[in-house]
């Protein structure tokens, strides 16, 4: 089974990638960008008889930092 982990901050962490970005995409005459997060992207081929405790585990002990990140699986 073939799933996709999305990790990004949680709202009011700074972002100091996603600022960076941004200043560089205004730098660039982009101007209509209101703001940028960056976040990460995850691909896992487990076995189809992991089951959702095992993810979940598996994002909370490594995958994602639960302090200051959300996280979000997807099936393909």
């Amino acid at each position: 089974m073939k799933l996709r982990i999305f990790v990004t901050l949680k709202s009011g962490v700074l972002d100091p990638q996603g600022k960076a970005v941004h200043k560089a995409l205004d730098g660039l005459g982009f101007g209509g960008v209101n703001d940028v997060r960056i976040g990460k992207l995850i691909e896992l081929d487990v076995a189809d008889s992991t089951d959702d405790a095992a993810i979940d585990e598996m994002c909370r002990k490594l995958l994602a930092n639960t302090v200051i990140e959300n996280y979000r699986v997807e099936r393909a």
